[in-house]
Order: structure tokens, then C-alpha cells, then sequence
């Protein structure tokens, strides 16, 4: 006999796979714009895309988190409940980051002014730099409370 199909565990496996796949997606686009004149529309948004929809993901999931498990981890490992309210704060600032990156990214080409335009690049590389270690971390901690407890 098949067990039924849980849909809320189903995508919390998918989010945790696609986090850290997203993670890896973000270091791409921090990697080629390093060269501050190199094109790379397609890694700035697939990367963009795809931390946006695991980071949407993770907000579905949330409310089933806490009626679920929040309280029980807080209650048997706080630690372990504090690493996943970490993890919330740095997936944030990872989006946000990769967000900021791909405006600065998008934005630059229309700039005519040059020293401008690098500056628009340059914090796009940094944006992107920063939400790749962040994505890293966040996947990371995500992994951690996923080993101690999952629905």
C-alpha cells in the first residue's frame, strides 16, 4: 500500500532541494559580473526566478511550520528553533539582495553616464556576492532543523 501524499512535507522537500539549488544559482550571476561590462541577462534572472519562487515556497510553508512544529523544536531544542529564525531573516536578505542586484543589473545599461553606470554594476556584483554567501547560510541552517525535525 502507497501512503497518501502529503502535500505540505512533498514541497517542504522540494523547498529544502530548490534552496540549495538556489543558493548555487546565486553564485553564477556573482561570479560573471565580477567583469563590470559582461552581459548576463540570463543568470541574473534564472537565478533571480528561482530564489524568488523557493523564497515564496518558504512563505506557504511558514504558517504550516508554526502550527505544526515551531513550538515543539522551541520546546525539546530552542537552538535548534532559534537556527530557523535565522534562516527566515537571511533567506529575506538573500532575495532582497538578489532583487537589488538584478534592478542595479537592469538599470545600468539605460544610465549615460559612465562612471554611473559602473557604479550601477558594481553594486550589482556586490548585491549578488552577498546574496549567494547568504543563500549559502540560509540552506545551511535550513538543512540543520530539517535533520532534527521535519513534518
Amino acid at each position: 500500500m502507497i501512503p497518501a501524499l502529503d502535500p505540505v512535507r512533498l514541497t517542504e522537500h522540494i523547498h529544502g532541494h530548490l534552496g540549495w539549488l538556489a543558493a548555487a544559482a546565486l553564485v553564477h550571476p556573482a561570479i560573471v559580473l565580477r567583469n563590470r561590462m559582461r552581459r548576463a541577462h540570463l543568470a541574473v534572472c534564472l537565478s533571480l526566478g528561482l530564489v524568488t519562487l523557493v523564497g515564496a515556497m518558504g512563505a506557504w510553508l511558514y504558517p504550516h511550520y508554526t502550527g505544526k512544529l515551531k513550538q515543539g523544536i522551541f520546546l525539546h531544542a530552542p537552538t535548534i528553533g532559534f537556527l530557523f529564525e535565522r534562516k527566515e531573516h537571511l533567506a529575506f536578505a538573500a532575495i532582497g539582495l538578489a532583487w537589488a542586484g538584478a534592478i542595479a543589473y537592469a538599470v545600468a545599461p539605460r544610465v549615460k553616464e559612465e562612471k554611473t553606470r559602473l557604479a550601477l554594476r558594481t553594486a550589482a556584483f556586490r548585491a549578488f556576492v552577498v546574496a549567494a554567501v547568504l543563500a549559502i547560510a540560509t540552506a545551511t541552517l535550513g538543512t540543520i532543523v530539517a535533520t532534527y525535525k521535519t513534518f
